[in-house]
């Protein structure tokens, strides 16, 4: 229970009144403790079908994120508690945290060789390899 995160008290008065309210349909479960599943998951990363169960329905956890992205209120939250002062603007990500699947590294049949930007920019070599030089002078000595 120790490594789940929970949405501080300070925090919570900070982002509940940019929620909607009187959204039609089913009574919604806790939003505090279906916002803190969220970032648990968005910070441990995983399946949303793997949020711990102390932050409710996976689904619910999952809708609520995908519902909220593509109405743009969490973007609304964003810009609000930026504007209030609780969070910078930007941030940074450390890329030796990313991690990509063992397939990520090409399409079917493997990666292709990436040519070096210089030599794509110099253009085609300007002189003949060696190997082409000694095939030629090997048979007519």
């Amino acid at each position: 229970m120790s490594r789940l995160f929970w949405l501080s008290d300070e925090a919570w008065v900070a982002i509940e009144p940019h929620l909607p309210k009187n959204q039609p349909g089913a009574r919604r479960v806790d939003d505090r403790r279906v916002i803190s599943g969220i970032i648990h998951m968005l910070k441990c990363g995983g399946r949303w079908a793997d949020c711990p169960g102390e932050y409710g329905p996976s689904t619910t956890i999952y809708n609520r994120w995908n519902r909220w992205s593509r109405r743009g209120i969490w973007a609304r939250i964003l810009a609000a508690l930026t504007e209030q002062g609780w969070i910078a603007e930007t941030a940074q990500i450390d890329s030796s945290y990313i991690k990509a699947h063992r397939c990520a590294g090409g399409g079917k049949g493997g990666r292709e060789p990436m040519p070096l930007a210089s030599r794509v920019v110099a253009g085609p070599p300007r002189s003949m390899r060696l190997s082409t030089l000694s095939a030629d002078h090997s048979g007519s000595s």
